[in-house]
């Protein structure tokens, strides 16, 4: 959105660059200036000052200046648009939109004012939580034993939702209030019937940066599944961009320097309650590119804590993935792996603050976790082990931005594989032009055929999963391939089925098809349901990525998909005898049974080699998404060619895909 420069000079000339800084920052009058303690760095005398004549800011320590947009964004972490209209609001100024349409105007004041009421809904809601957590001993008494004080419960506004179904229902007396849905607080049911998302569970507040209130995590007080409950994604709650704990973070980042980023709520605040008030956590989702983004606008220094087991590994390798377009020379990225048998919150309460503080210390810098990562299963002793590590580094070091540090990594690299530094750079840039070639060609559009040309009828039409599978760069010819080169004894590898080419000897008689009514193909979609309604445990081994591929399918099987993920959520696994009761009252059951009464109905095999064929169908599902997202990156990059963010997100976001669909599956899929 373009904002006119008379509209930002007029809005400057009416706020007040001291009202707005000290709204988060104590001013003391000192001569013609204000000074106080500097927001961006630690220290014990004033160095910042504030300008009331020429509205403006500057420190003398950290060299930190601007103006009162400047001062919102850099502190609170708003974006541009965002900081214009917050200083807009408060002095009763509208933000001219010229470039958008009536319309749009009118769309998004109505987000505006339903944002705004959602956030008092949710406000309400944490309020009463909090209440219920004094009225309740045994939530408190658990809060106890996990070392949480008063205090830290107090600063992070943690609360209780008591275990009735409908215990919302004294805070709202409109139950039925479509907003309580809307903000993920209520849940309705079969035949409508409504009852609280939230039950018997501790409950952990989200803040934005401004510090509103747009979702809750609740933790059970005790081994039940699932541990962890999010708020779904709603107008104003997505998982993939928020962290929990950097509001109450903010101050700490900059008086610590580093943020340090976990997996859970516990750690974070157990972490704050030992030492360590600059800790987030992401919600129960791996490590986007819209975290690091977000978090690198409070401090140029992050730190990701893993628990040192598989997952955390994994966990650490999509963060990885997600850090590298952020990495400039400026900035500093490390990996902590804890030992196996420990988060961050057990670790501390064991060893103790000073052993954690080592650990940090000791994280694994980004250049370092980059070649063990790339390392992976690559024997260096011989020679193919070294040539695998650079085909697998490449696309890794690709996500890096141009500097002194992304050449340095190279050298280390080019060590490593033991060879020159320019040699690998250019076997690399050769890989990437022949890559690129491959794709052009993959992507010109077959001649259409003639009457000579055409394939046997039975050849004529692939499979319906058959684009899904394509390897990288073919999905769209990768169909038409199918159709002219199936067949069993097909010798001709250029799929010419011209019967009148005097060079084709091959004309054998293809069988008949038998006759009678045809079998849909089944599709990787319909597949995945299968397996999620026969082993509906599987649903704790998913992250949010996985997640989020299922339920954005098209209908009917996204809609499905969501329903199996809120019935997990609610009730934990269920046998499908238990689901097929529960799914015959929605409008999901024609979908539902036909699939698990069909041929395919309930697949066989050991429950890993399920698991194993739901991996292999996810990864072509999720390289689609991450394709529809990367189209999206690039459209707005396009629109606005400075957005270097944008360019760096629609990079990562090609590079995953790629590995995605090079990723071989595993055999017996």
């Amino acid at each position: 959105m373009s904002i006119p420069q008379s509209f930002l000079q007029e809005l400057l000339a009416r706020v007040d660059v001291v009202d707005v800084v000290g709204r988060y920052v104590q001013l003391k009058k000192g001569g013609a200036n204000f000074m106080g303690l500097c927001p961006f760095h630690g220290e014990k005398s004033p160095s910042f000052s504030v300008s009331p004549a020429k509205q403006f800011y500057h420190c003398f320590g950290c060299g930190k200046n601007g103006n009162a947009i400047s001062f919102l964004m850099e502190h609170t972490g708003m974006g541009f648009v965002e900081a214009v209209n917050d200083l807009a609001g408060q002095v009763g100024m509208v933000v001219p939109q010229e470039d958008i349409s009536p319309q749009e105007r009118e769309r998004q004041a109505a987000a505006k004012v339903k944002q705004a009421t959602l956030n008092d809904v949710l406000e309400r809601a944490g309020n009463a939580y909090r209440s219920q957590l004094k009225d309740h001993p045994r939530a408190v008494q658990y809060l106890k034993q996990r070392g949480v004080s008063g205090a830290i419960s107090s600063k992070y506004g943690l609360g209780y939702a008591p275990a009735g179904w409908r215990s919302l229902a004294s805070v709202f007396p409109e139950y039925d209030d479509p907003q309580l849905q809307e903000s993920g607080l209520v849940i309705a049911g079969e035949d409508d019937k409504r009852y609280d998302r939230f039950r018997d569970r501790i409950m952990f507040p989200i803040r934005d940066v401004k510090g509103l209130c747009i979702g809750f995590g609740g933790r059970v007080l005790g081994d039940e599944k699932p541990k962890y409950l999010n708020s779904p994604e709603t107008p104003l709650f997505h998982k993939g961009r928020e962290l929990y704990g950097l509001f109450e973070a903010r101050d700490a980042l900059r008086s610590m320097g580093y943020a340090l980023v976990t997996e859970g709520y516990m750690d974070v605040v157990a972490l704050a309650q030992l030492g360590f008030p600059n800790a987030v956590a992401t919600l129960g989702t791996a490590c986007t590119a819209d975290h690091v983004q977000k978090l690198f606008r409070f401090t140029d220094s992050v730190v990701f804590s893993f628990d040192g087991d598989g997952a955390g590994r994994r966990a650490a390798h999509k963060a990885l993935e997600a850090a590298l377009p952020y990495a400039s020379d400026t900035r500093s990225i490390k990996f902590l792996f804890l030992p196996a048998e420990h988060d961050p919150d057990s670790f501390i309460r064991e060893h103790g603050s000073d052993a954690f503080a080592r650990q940090v210390a000791n994280a694994l810098p980004l250049n370092q976790f980059l070649i063990e990562a790339a390392s992976a299963e690559c024997d260096l002793g011989q020679a193919q082990g070294r040539a695998k590590l650079s085909s697998q580094a490449r696309p890794l070091w690709n996500l890096l931005p141009d500097g002194a540090f992304k050449r340095l990594v190279l050298g280390e690299l080019a060590q490593k594989i033991q060879i020159d530094t320019r040699e690998l750079s250019e076997l690399w840039a050769q890989a990437e032009a022949q890559e690129k070639r491959f794709q052009r060609g993959a992507s010109k559009p077959a001649p259409a055929p003639s009457s000579y040309d055409s394939p046997p009828p039975y050849a004529s039409a692939p499979p319906d999963w058959v684009g899904e599978f394509a390897p990288s760069g073919h999905s769209a010819p990768y169909a038409e391939r199918w159709s002219n080169n199936s067949g069993a004894g097909n010798s001709n590898p250029r799929g010419d089925w011209k019967r009148g080419n005097k060079f084709n000897r091959f004309k054998e008689q293809r069988p008949s098809m038998p006759t009678g009514p045809r079998v849909a193909p089944s599709t990787a979609p319909d597949q995945a349901t299968r397996i999620l309604l026969s082993q509906m445990k599987f649903m704790e081994r998913l992250d949010n990525d996985d997640l989020d591929t299922l339920v954005n399918q098209p209908a009917p099987h996204g809609p499905l998909f969501g329903w199996i993920e809120s019935q997990f959520q609610d009730h934990g696994p269920q046998a499908w005898a238990v689901l097929k009761e529960h799914v015959a009252q929605t409008p999901h059951a024609a979908l539902a049974l036909q699939l698990m009464s069909g041929p395919h109905g309930h697949p066989e095999g050991e429950e890993e080699e399920q698991f194993q064929e739901l991996r292999n169908i996810l990864a072509p599902m999720m390289a689609e998404r991450i394709g529809n997202l990367a189209t999206q990156a690039l459209k707005t990059y396009m629109a606005n060619p400075l957005d270097q963010a944008a360019k760096a997100q629609y990079q990562a976001l090609i590079e995953r895909r790629n590995r995605l669909l090079a990723t071989p599956t595993s055999p017996g899929n």
